[in-house]
This record gives C-alpha cells, structure tokens and sequence, in this order.
C-alpha cells in the first residue's frame, strides 16, 4: 500500500509540475507556421459554411496573414465546399493576387481588403447569401439576438444599402473598391453588416470565431422570424447577459469547432 501511495504520489507531483515546464519549453510559432495553420483553417471553414448551409455555390471567407498582415489569403473563385489548399491565394490591400498563377479571384474580393484596411482587429471576414437574413435586411424588423449563441448582435446590426453608395442600377455586386469602402464604413466596430437583398458580412477576430458568428448569425435570424411569427412579444437578450455570452465564445469556440470540422469532413466522405 506504501509503495502505490509512493507511485501516486510521483504521478501527481509529474503532472502538476513537469506539464507546465514542457509548455514553457515549447517554442513559438513562426509567422510562417502560422500562416500555414491559418490557410489550414480557411480551407476547413469554406467547407464547414457550406456544409452549416451559410454558403453554396456563392460565397467566400478570408484570413489575415500573420507574417504580413497588409496581405490576406482566400480562395480563387470557386464554390466554398470544393476548395481545396491548391485554390487559396495571397491577396494585397490593394487587390492584387500575390501569385495568381493563372487562377481567377473572386469579384467582390474588394468587401475584404477594404474591411482589413480599416478594422486592424479583424482577422477574418466571410461574405454569404445567408438565406435567413435576408428579411431582415429588406425590411424594418432590426435583426436582434434571441438565441444566446448571438450574444454579439446585441449591438446594432446596420444595413447596407447599396443604391446610395453605388445609384440605383447596380447589380447588387460589391464590385469596386468605393463599394467596399463603403460597405467597411456602414459595418463600422460591429460584427455584422446585412446588405439588402444580398446577404451579409460577418466579421471575427480569429477565422473560428468569425465562422462562429456567420452561423449564429443565420441561426438567429431564423428563430427570431419564427418567434415574431408566433404573433407575441419577443423578449431578446440585454446587454448585460449578451456581454456575458460574447466573453465566452471565444473560449468555447474550439468545442463547435471540432464537431463541425467532423460533420464536414464526414458529410464530404460519403459524397
């Protein structure tokens, strides 16, 4: 009984105090590794969006580069659930592909590099025609959280419209740098911008959280049309329990995470 006491009692001095010495040991990443995680990533959550059915066939997501964060990486122009890490590009602010290689990039690359350009916090932004908030982007009814995942859009969720940033005869297109200017300009600090008749542009300060938000964002706006469809009074998160819920997503992120990457990979397996 002694000697077992004796063993415990190492295992337990080992991991209180030889664990935290190896994690101080370990080395920090490179800017360059981590680029590689973060490209790792952004090919992971263009098929995660599409698999939560935030994108199809129309859609993009990007990452800021860590080694050089007026740069960003996203994919060529492809639907979102078929990049692959061959596809992904590095982008300027300026727009122009560092190595396109012959690859074409997406049209409204401008909504990216024009947000990253005013919103140094801003490590990924995700564009979607996000079917659920379309309503609330073309009518009055202010897209509010109801579902405590959608903490963050206890703020005010502005509207983008573009016939007053690009005339009435626009394709609904982002398609310029002064539209993007202007879309990064009616987004402002927030998290979500909805564009009428369009969809919205959602923002993070990590590529998971952003991914986080897209698909809450979609989530809400679908319980919250169902609750105003019920025809009584909607009670919405306040401030105080939406702050509260906001601290916490980025520290949970990792959890929704780990089971959308499965159910994507899966999902992409037995098509």
């Amino acid at each position: 009984m002694t000697r077992l006491l004796c063993v415990l009692s190492a295992i337990v001095t080992m991991t209180l105090f030889a664990a935290p010495a190896a994690a101080q040991d370990a080395p920090a990443k490179t800017a360059e590794q981590e680029d590689a995680e973060r490209i790792s990533d952004l090919v992971l959550a263009n098929h995660i969006l599409a698999d939560q059915g935030v994108v199809d066939g129309f859609g993009h997501i990007s990452v800021r580069s860590a080694k050089n964060p007026s740069h960003y990486f996203i994919s060529r122009s492809r639907a979102p659930a078929l990049v692959t890490v061959d596809d992904i590009m590095e982008i300027d602010l300026d727009d122009q592909p560092i190595n396109a290689r012959g690859r074409t990039s997406y049209l409204e690359r401008f909504i990216h590099s024009e947000i990253y350009k005013v919103r140094p916090d801003v490590q990924s932004v995700i564009h979607s025609h996000s079917p659920g908030v379309i309503p609330f982007g073309v009518s009055d009814v202010p897209l509010k959280p109801i579902s405590h995942m959608a903490g963050f859009l206890v703020r005010e969720v502005p509207v983008f419209e573009i016939r007053e940033a690009g005339g009435n005869e626009s394709d609904m297109l982002i398609r310029s740098k002064a539209l993007g200017a202007a879309l990064a300009k009616k987004l402002g600090t927030g998290t979500v911008v909805l564009m009428r008749g369009h969809g919205d542009t959602v923002v993070g300060n990590s590529i998971k959280t952003a991914v986080l938000h897209a698909i809450y964002t979609e989530a809400n706006a679908r319980l919250e049309a169902q609750a105003i469809g019920l025809g009584g009074k909607v009670v919405y998160l306040n401030e105080v329990e939406a702050a509260k819920i906001g601290d916490q997503n980025d520290k949970l992120v990792e959890r929704p995470w780990e089971i959308w990457k499965i159910q994507a990979l899966s999902h992409a397996q037995q098509k």
